[in-house]
């Protein structure tokens, strides 16, 4: 495998007094896929939020969460939202694309606020439409777009920066079996082509058993 992408050690968190994560520890590499499985409650999306800097840890003097080598535990709150933007992709299961945009605008969006030029940011986007076979609906708005069709431009939102780390969230969760088990290749064939690191939450034994690695979470911990 290559080098280490994500080191998290003893991610705790805590709602009032519900002890959601209790002490996890985790190292993902470079162009892994990795899948995480579990009942409802067992603290997956809690840990996947954790793990990709929309929410922390409770930290604690043996907490320690790294992301392409740096220390999350120490930016800023403007920092972590640039690093983020910059180095970490997401897909979602309701797909959160704006609908009164079209195909080409939405995936832009990401590019535009990491201040891309519109003209780099488009090309790079309809290259990405295009490659996910899209490039008939550039200029559709979600609504005129199958489920499939939005999810895929979901994928493209969270590929325009080129981020090497990708967490999906039960991203086949509302698709109908075909366009699920597309997505699934789809995440293989970007793995291969643009070697990107895949952290997905799933229900979905195929797509979780496809994985290089499946971790199973129990009780907010992950167990072997």
């Amino acid at each position: 495998m290559g080098k280490t992408v994500i080191s998290a050690k003893q991610i705790k968190k805590a709602f009032k007094d519900l002890q959601v994560l209790k002490g996890v520890d985790i190292t993902i590499d470079e162009s892994e896929i990795i899948s995480i499985v579990g009942a409802s409650g067992a603290g997956k999306t809690t840990l996947l939020q954790i793990l990709g800097t929309l929410d922390k840890p409770d930290y604690t003097n043996e907490t320690e969460l790294i992301i392409n080598g740096k220390s999350i535990k120490d930016l800023s709150d403007s920092a972590l939202a640039k690093f983020r933007n910059e180095n970490i992709g997401f897909i979602f299961q309701f797909h959160q694309l704006l609908p009164e945009f079209t195909a080409l605008e939405n995936v832009c969006i990401p590019a535009f606020i990491n201040k891309t030029p519109k003209i780099e940011a488009e090309k790079r986007a309809k290259e990405l439409l295009d490659y996910l076979g899209l490039s008939d609906r550039i200029n559709h708005k979600p609504n005129s777009m199958s489920g499939g069709e939005q999810q895929r431009v979901a994928v493209a939102r969270a590929l325009i920066n080129q981020p090497n780390i990708i967490f999906a969230d039960e991203p086949s969760g509302n698709l109908d079996s075909e366009s699920a088990e597309q997505l699934h290749q789809l995440f293989f064939k970007l793995r291969d082509k643009f070697k990107q690191t895949f952290v997905i939450v799933t229900h979905n034994q195929e797509l979780a058993n496809m994985a290089d690695r499946k971790l199973a979470m129990v009780d907010g911990k992950i167990v072997d």
